[in-house]
């Protein structure tokens, strides 16, 4: 069994990939495909996504079970407080630790389809910070939490993001995980910001490969994350080539990555939308590359790597 948050820290950074559970027998197909294809990678450790409002909880349980089990790769379960009361999440959390996993992702989670603003279940949580308290005083998990560069897009300001991350830190979360972003001065502008309010556990970038025009387009409206001009750009002349924008999308990715390792980061989530070829490559090329020995050498000017370790 590992725990993740012992696997943070070391020389060697850590690489993990994030899928969800597909719902159609097509998906099932590219989700078991891409799991073979990435899984002799070794990665540190893959993530299971909840479906919006909750609605895959037990496929999730399910699938971390099998990747855990049947594949041996260390798995962690995303787990939010949306459409349960507490004795639900608790049963869920039983489950999830019968199963033999050690490591949890805790979100309030978005709210479930056709409604906008998030309510709290009746006899249920409404705080992040109560799901990560009720994780930490009751289960042996290593518990990991969302952060966003760009800040959360529900959230009233950057300030008030930040004090509400805080309150989940201080309710006993191990490391953190970002939201998508395209602009690695978003992530070393928001650990710095982070570190001056006394959040000091690791922060692990996550990063999405661009692999489609539209479908980038769309994830970052719904997610509130920006794209820098001369990327936009870039993509927009390559819009009527698929491969063009994926192979662009690769290449950035790739140099992305670098920079952040080499400047301290302390790993790279890669969020692979169940598809495998984009993670594949950008990891293989990390992996002869290794930025991350800037650090030792004095190259790639790495910027002050305690602040993001």
């Amino acid at each position: 069994m590992t725990r993740i948050v012992d696997l943070l820290g070391n020389p060697e950074p850590t690489f993990s990939f994030e899928f969800f559970p597909p719902k159609t027998p097509e998906g099932e197909a590219n989700f078991e495909k891409a799991l073979q294809e990435l899984a002799p990678l070794d990665p540190s450790f893959v993530s299971v996504t909840y479906g919006a409002g909750g609605t895959t909880r037990e496929k999730t349980v399910e699938t971390v079970r099998h990747i855990k089990h049947e594949l041996g790769l260390e798995a962690m379960a995303h787990f939010t407080c949306v459409g349960a009361t507490t004795e639900e999440l608790r049963v869920t959390l039983e489950e999830i630790r019968e199963a033999g996993i050690e490591n949890v992702l805790a979100l309030r989670g978005d709210p479930p389809r056709g409604q906008n603003e998030w309510v709290a279940s009746d006899g249920g949580l409404e705080y992040s910070h109560q799901l990560v308290a009720l994780l930490r005083e009751d289960y042996d998990f290593s518990i990991s939490a969302a952060c966003f560069p760009e800040t959360h897009i529900h959230a009233t300001s950057p300030e008030d993001d930040l004090k509400y991350l805080k309150e989940k830190v201080d309710a006993g979360v191990d490391y953190l995980i970002t939201q998508l972003f395209f602009d690695n001065e978003l992530y070393f502008d928001f650990v710095a910001r982070a570190r001056a309010i006394g959040i000091d556990i690791p922060i692990i970038p996550g990063i999405m490969p661009i692999t489609g025009y539209g479908q980038i387009s769309k994830i970052t409206s719904m997610c509130g994350a920006t794209m820098p001009e001369h990327v936009l750009s870039e993509l927009d002349a390559r819009q009527d080539d698929p491969q063009a924008v994926a192979d662009f999308g690769v290449s950035y990715a790739t140099m992305q990555c670098a920079d952040l390792l080499a400047k301290g980061a302390p790993g790279i989530h890669f969020c692979t939308l169940n598809r495998s070829p984009a993670t594949r490559s950008i990891l293989s090329t990390l992996r002869l590359w290794r930025p991350w020995d800037a650090q030792q050498t004095g190259l790639g000017a790495p910027r002050k790597p305690p602040v993001v370790a």
